[in-house]
């Protein structure tokens, strides 16, 4: 793909070892195995999000008959499993198909610069040894996820720098905090806080103090649909069915709760009701203000958070911090709560790329400030896709019609001898076309971190993405000409 008989160290280097980057190995061993290609991983194993979080609990929140690879389906019995096994998982299919080998661990890219006249992406490279090296590729597959790996969401907290105990976020929780017999609060009410409720067993008593709530759903660790089919059917049938039956199930539940928002909070707040104490106010804990699925719906195994409220380990407040003080929390309402130990679950600091710094032809080139084509690559930016999973399904569903797709471009690229392809959207679209969010969800973190994101549009290829059906039918057949330049 190089021009001026200039000669890439590689035809692809994917960065991120998690699952974008894995799943998109793979893909491209199979539609594209004559290019050559690494991994550059700035951790020092395999997992990206599932290596980094080692707070108490960590799970994931899809099933992991969707969140696992099509191509090596979940076999496990649990439906949603602890993230040390996500992270096995990922291991287990990268050396099966000899993805490991092309991995470099602990090297983190810091730049990357794109060079028009020798069609190459030049990569400034920090090694484990704190040494700077660099490499050249014709194209990038940033498999990076969507948040910053070095620095959590800072939330604005009244007084919690006076805070004399421990103040903790997950994302760097540490190995040897000890809160046996401590009173713990965690300030947040998403999937993390969660998750953290039931698992926090040792501790006094743990609060989750939330300014408003969230539904929370609870899902059968193990399903007797998935356990009677995997008797019945051969191994690999089952595992197609069960797969097939997840997609349709997160499909039509989101469905449902965009059409029907009514009904769909009649019935998740019923079954809450089922879940709680007998007579439990489900006011003011327990009913958001929003409509199911404005925000992520959050799932807890067999009840486990609702079963840790009825035990009494766990309880929870909703209010608004007044401030802290150096030993207790006082809310707005006139209620204090005196932890030794707080929990900031207040979310992720969105980062686009990785945080890497972009440079075109040695200019300053920013992602924000452009739209999405495909909600794969970004306008102006050439050779070079982005992989996002979904917010309202699994993320390896995204990130498959993704890789896909990127496929599908190299392939095209290599039949008509191009070097380069680079989304243009023409002047008369960007009068005419409307602004959409990248990101369709109303959460904190994503208003706050919204910004990092390319943007969207109203219609045609600068569309957000919708649905795994139609993205991958896209992925495999639709138009890749439109709004992309090819250049020979």
């Amino acid at each position: 793909m190089a021009a001026h008989n200039e000669i890439p160290d590689f035809d692809v280097i994917i960065v991120g070892a998690g699952i974008s980057g894995i799943n998109f190995a793979y893909r491209m061993q199979e539609s594209n195995p004559e290019l050559s290609y690494c991994i550059l991983e700035a951790r020092h194993e395999i997992g990206g999000t599932w290596s980094l979080f080692q707070y108490p609990g960590i799970r994931s929140d899809s099933d992991l008959y969707t969140f696992g690879f099509a191509w090596r389906p979940w076999t496990g019995k649990n439906t949603i499993v602890h993230g040390a096994i996500i992270r096995q998982y990922l291991e287990d299919s990268a050396a099966q198909e000899g993805i490991d080998r092309r991995i470099r661990f602990c090297h983190k890219v810091n730049k990357l610069n794109w060079s028009s006249s020798s069609n190459m992406w030049t990569f400034d490279i920090t090694t484990q040894d704190t040494e700077m090296m660099s490499l050249r590729s014709g194209f990038v597959f940033l498999g990076t996820g969507y948040y910053d790996y070095q620095e959590p969401l800072q939330a604005d907290i009244p007084g919690i720098h006076n805070f004399k105990g421990k103040v903790v976020h997950p994302q760097f929780w540490p190995g040897d905090l000890d809160y046996t017999d401590k009173s713990v609060v965690i300030i947040g009410s998403g999937a993390t806080a969660i998750t953290l409720l039931p698992s926090l067993t040792r501790a006094a008593h743990v609060t989750m103090l939330q300014r408003s709530p969230t539904y929370i759903a609870s899902l059968p660790s193990q399903g007797a649909f998935e356990t009677i089919l995997s008797k019945i059917l051969p191994c690999f049938a089952a595992n197609r069915v069960i797969r097939f039956k997840w997609m349709l199930f997160s499909f039509f539940m989101v469905s449902i709760c965009r059409l029907f928002p009514r009904a769909a909070k009649f019935f998740l707040l019923r079954e809450t009701a089922k879940l709680l104490p007998p007579d439990f106010d489900l006011e003011p804990d327990f009913v958001p203000s929003y409509s199911p699925w404005e925000q992520r719906l959050c799932f807890c195994p067999d009840g486990d958070f609702y079963a840790c409220i009825r035990s009494g380990k766990g309880s929870i407040n909703t209010g608004t911090i007044e401030t802290i003080t150096a030993s207790s929390i006082k809310l707005t309402s006139g209620k204090e709560l005196y932890p030794d130990i707080i929990v900031t679950a207040t979310g992720l600091k969105l980062c686009t790329a990785g945080g890497i710094t972009i440079t075109i032809d040695g200019e300053p080139y920013e992602i924000p400030k452009h739209f999405a084509w495909r909600a794969a690559m970004v306008e102006g930016l050439p050779n070079l896709v982005l992989s996002w999973g979904y917010v309202d399904a699994s993320w390896t569903l995204g990130a498959d019609s993704t890789a896909q797709l990127a496929c599908r471009l190299l392939t095209q690229m290599r039949k008509e001898s191009v070097s380069v392809i680079v989304p243009r959207m023409m002047a008369e679209e960007r009068q005419t076309l409307e602004e959409r969010p990248f990101l369709a969800l109303k959460a904190t973190y994503v208003k706050k971190g919204g910004n990092a994101f390319p943007k969207a549009a109203s219609a045609g290829p600068w569309q957000p993405r919708s649905y795994f059906w139609r993205d991958l039918a896209i992925a495999r057949w639709g138009d890749i000409k439109g709004g992309l330049e090819w250049l020979k």
